[in-house]
C-alpha cells in the first residue's frame, strides 16, 4: 500500500515536468501578410499590424516586441519586393 502511494506520488511529480507549452507565437496567432512591397530605411525592420517584422539575407522574422522572441516568418507571408530607402547608406550587401 504504502508502495502504491510512492509510485504514484513519483508518477505524479515525472508528469508535472511534461507540460506542453505553446511556442512564442501561441496557439492560434494569425500573422499578417506583409504589405506586397516592403520600403525598409538604415535598420532591416519593419512594422506592420502590430508585430515587428526583421529582414536579414533575403529572409523575414516576426515577433510582437522588437525584442523578440523572433520566430520565421513562413514564405507565403513574404513581401514580392523589397527596397531600401537610401542604397548608399546600406549597411550590408544584398
Amino acid at each position: 500500500m504504502k508502495r502504491n502511494r510512492l509510485l504514484a506520488l513519483l508518477g505524479a511529480g515525472l508528469l508535472s515536468g511534461c507540460i506542453w507549452m505553446p511556442g512564442p507565437g501561441g496557439p492560434g496567432l494569425v500573422v499578417p501578410p506583409l504589405p506586397a512591397l516592403v520600403v525598409l530605411d538604415l535598420e532591416p525592420y519593419y512594422v506592420h499590424g502590430g508585430f515587428h517584422y526583421y529582414y536579414l539575407s533575403d529572409q523575414w522574422s516576426y515577433a510582437r516586441t522588437r525584442n523578440g522572441p523572433w520566430v520565421a516568418l513562413p514564405r507565403d507571408l513574404y513581401p514580392r519586393e523589397v527596397r531600401w530607402k537610401n542604397r548608399e547608406t546600406q549597411p550590408w550587401p544584398k
